[in-house]
């Protein structure tokens, strides 16, 4: 009995080892290091789309943020009834010609 548990336990660890090398040797081929090479591009462009994402997202809220803070998003004045007063300059008058009139 102890010989059949000691055969069956070497088998095992035999297969074990062999299926650990057929998988290591076959990374080692050309087409297994294309395809390492191809899955770390892929993490690397989905971490800079995540990367871009999380960029955007934050000027978003920080645009919101100046925004809200300038008050830049109030609504405009209606345009005939502002009228701009310039400082030392009467309110009928409009430029250096309007005295010779």
């Amino acid at each position: 009995m102890r010989r059949l548990f000691w055969l069956a336990m070497g088998i095992t660890i035999g297969a074990l080892v062999v299926r650990k090398l057929s998988r290591a040797a076959e990374k080692m081929t050309p087409a297994g290091i294309g395809a390492s090479i191809a899955e770390g591009l892929r993490d690397l462009a989905d971490a800079i789309g995540d990367f871009g994402a999380d960029v955007r997202a934050a000027a978003a809220a920080r645009e919101e943020e100046l925004r809200s803070g300038t008050g830049l998003d109030a609504p405009l004045p209606e345009r005939d009834t502002t009228q701009l007063q310039l400082p030392g300059r009467p309110s009928g008058r409009r430029g250096a010609h309007a005295a010779d009139r």
